[in-house]
């Protein structure tokens, strides 16, 4: 039985019907997990520790043995707490904030190569003057390399290279951004 606090009138937990429905949602996450590739199971936010039971899981491919696992994956993800699973939840939904948030940081660093591979010059002091800590020298090369590529109609090594080196660029910027608006709640 699950008592009642003699002060307040109000129950020790949750009731076991309320236990349940929290258990089969949690074993429903663990359907979706096991479902994913490792590539998308790389970029959520999964503990160490339950990785390994989730690889343990996709490997079985015996019904009931598959089942049984997934079941005890479910469990060990039980005994996690709720903002690490609601974290998961959040970055597998496509309408969640991080899903937002990634969608428009990929946006603005197409459009900055966009820009930069178009304006040269006039767009790299740009983004040089939004983010200063950006290596100048590195990005010209990239930008110039770039634009030989498209012109010669080779692989586009060097385009993908700029990609990478804006979105690391704009990701180092973000978390920075996060840092100041934690500390003084002001941003």
């Amino acid at each position: 039985m699950r008592g009642r606090d003699p002060e307040t009138g109000e129950f020790y937990s949750p009731s076991r019907s309320q236990q349940r429905e929290d258990a089969l949602e949690i074993r429903s996450l663990a359907e979706k997990l096991v479902a994913l590739p490792a590539a998308q199971l790389a970029r959520l936010p999964i503990p160490e520790d339950l990785m390994p039971h989730i690889v343990e899981t996709q490997r079985i491919t015996s019904h009931i043995a598959h089942k049984r696992q997934l079941q005890y994956l479910a469990k060990q993800m039980r005994r996690e707490d709720d903002e690490t699973l609601e974290a998961i939840r959040d970055a597998m939904d496509e309408g969640g904030d991080a899903a937002r948030r990634e969608t428009a940081l990929l946006h603005r660093v197409e459009h900055w190569r966009d820009r930069l591979l178009s304006d040269g010059d006039v767009a790299l002091g740009d983004l040089l003057a939004e983010h200063p800590a950006a290596d100048r020298q590195h990005l010209r090369q990239l930008i110039r390399n770039a634009g030989e590529e498209r012109a010669k109609n080779k692989p586009p090594h060097a385009f993908r290279e700029l990609f990478r080196e804006l979105r690391e660029l704009l990701v180092a910027t973000r978390g920075n951004d996060t840092e100041e608006e934690d500390g003084d709640g002001t941003l």
